[in-house]
């Protein structure tokens, strides 16, 4: 069974960092594209970061450019979400996702709250 789980979100003031992760478990990550989305109040999903199985990082979402960086640890099965400069538009909460055997698979999320 595919299970994703992250963690890291909390309430920052603007500007600040914060790092999210993604546990991942009952399929070969390794292998695995993954993607970090989120949705903010009284909006839709938005893919934010994709990462492919060799490292390779693609950046969905313009407004995050230069800021947030995805990242992996193959042997932790874990993927990683690195925040900075965090903007009040930041807030949503976090999912990470993986698609297999064309199913898209997105676990619970993490909240994310900029304000000062």
């Amino acid at each position: 069974e595919v299970q994703l789980q992250a963690s890291g979100g909390g309430l920052v003031q603007p500007g600040g960092s914060l790092r999210l992760s993604c546990a991942a478990s009952g399929f070969t990550f390794s292998s695995s594209t993954m993607y970090w989305l989120r949705q903010a109040p009284g909006k839709g999903l938005e893919y934010v970061l994709t990462i492919d199985s060799g490292g390779g990082a693609t950046t969905h979402a313009n407004s995050v450019q230069g800021r947030f960086t995805i990242s992996r640890d193959n042997a932790r099965n874990t993927l990683y979400l690195q925040m900075n400069s965090l903007k009040p538009e930041d807030t949503a909460v976090y999912y990470c996702s993986t698609s297999r055997g064309g199913r898209i698979y997105r676990g619970q999320g993490t909240l994310v709250t900029v304000s000062s």
